[in-house]
């Protein structure tokens, strides 16, 4: 029987991804299976963040052998992408029998009139693969033309950038709904205000995690995400607060 912890998500990144630029306490080392097993949430997002190294290779995959299932990204934060490193995300099944889908970071934009996605829908159908494909989607991006790119999707991941605008998360969850027409929605919520470079409010935590509890319940969602791995050891109050939140689901 599946509980509720078993439909929980850690978003990974390379350790020490966040330490420069988001205004954070200090460094952190923490790797995301490590972050994963001290925050007792089963699956793992692997997230690529800019330039860095964390290719699909098997010495990156093996260890995430110990999840439960395990999404790893084709298009990394920022947008990147790389032909390469997606043939070898598209090989991660031969390693890794527990991935289960591909995910697509920061895929929405207002770059070019006309596109706002970094593959088309007809390049979406050829990136399929067998697995489950994700895409994230954040609150300020409700009103982009994104619904024949989500028609393309199996999951919606979506994300409230900025801590104060938390408090319209259920109306903006409806609009959300409205687009996702066959798609499924996973909550992300994010540990720190990363749109204010500063930390989440402990009641604004609590609200985006109650809430996702209440929508999760009910099938409304298919998923809570936490983010993210790397600020997992620097004992912030959002983050214990979580920890501690998670580890009371089931009992």
């Amino acid at each position: 029987m599946t509980g509720i912890r078993d439909q929980l998500w850690l978003w990974g990144h390379q350790a020490g991804s966040h330490n420069e630029g988001w205004n954070l306490p200090e460094p952190s080392r923490i790797t995301p299976v490590e972050a994963a097993h001290y925050m007792r949430i089963p699956n793992l997002i692997m997230v690529r963040y800019g330039a860095d190294d964390l290719s699909a290779t098997r010495r990156n995959v093996l260890p995430c052998r110990s999840m439960r299932q395990v999404v790893w990204s084709v298009v990394g934060a920022g947008g990147h992408t790389d032909p390469q490193e997606t043939k070898r995300v598209q090989a991660i099944p031969a390693i890794l029998p527990n991935v289960t889908g591909l995910i697509m970071d920061d895929f929405f934009h207002r770059k070019q009139p006309g596109e706002v996605g970094v593959h088309s829908p007809e390049e979406l159908r050829a990136l399929r693969s067998g697995l489950d494909l994700w895409v994230v989607l954040y609150d300020h991006q409700l009103d982009l033309p994104v619904a024949e790119h989500l028609d393309e999707c199996d999951v919606v991941t979506f994300w409230t950038w900025e801590a104060s605008n938390l408090a319209q998360l259920e109306e903006n969850m409806d609009e959300c709904q409205e687009l996702c027409r066959s798609c499924r929605i996973v909550l992300g919520c994010y540990m720190w205000d990363y749109g204010g470079k500063a930390p989440m409010p402990l009641a604004s935590m609590q609200h985006q995690c109650e809430l996702g509890l209440r929508w999760l319940r009910s099938g409304r969602i298919d998923g809570i995400i936490f983010l993210a791995s790397c600020i997992c050891d620097l004992e912030l109050e959002a983050v214990e607060w979580a920890r501690s939140w998670i580890e009371r689901l089931d009992e």
